[in-house]
């Protein structure tokens, strides 16, 4: 009867265990994932019509508020200047063909930026 209810018991820790251990994490950047993506299909027609000089302006923009130790930017803010970065890489990828695995490597770059990140550089 003990050696049941050792096996039982045992049965249980490693039920336990590896629930524990193969359970699908829950991260709180999932949320974030689901704004990067709307805003990417919100702002892609637009970018792709940006300029250089555009270009510049949202780049320069950016790391100009980001800096700012007196101001921080919302989330939605930030990843809105991201976006458009990282689209706009994409679009340098479509027009010079020898540079699309580069480009492709920015774009993916700026999408992976992370607010939480970001805020912890504000400290």
């Amino acid at each position: 009867m003990k050696t049941k209810m050792q096996i039982a018991l045992l049965g249980f820790f490693f039920l336990v265990v590896s629930g524990t251990m193969f359970a699908q994490e829950i991260t709180a950047g999932s949320n974030d994932l689901e704004l990067k993506e709307t805003l990417y299909k919100k702002y892609k027609k637009e970018v792709l019509g940006y300029d250089k000089n555009d270009f510049d302006t949202l780049f320069f923009e950016f790391f100009k508020k980001s800096k700012d130790k007196s101001q921080t930017l919302t989330k939605e803010e930030f990843y809105t200047y991201t976006i458009k970065i990282a689209i706009y890489s994409e679009r340098l990828g479509l027009l010079y063909k020898d540079r699309k695995a580069e480009s492709e490597r920015t774009k993916q770059d700026w999408f992976d930026k992370s607010y939480a990140d970001y805020l912890k550089s504000k400290n």
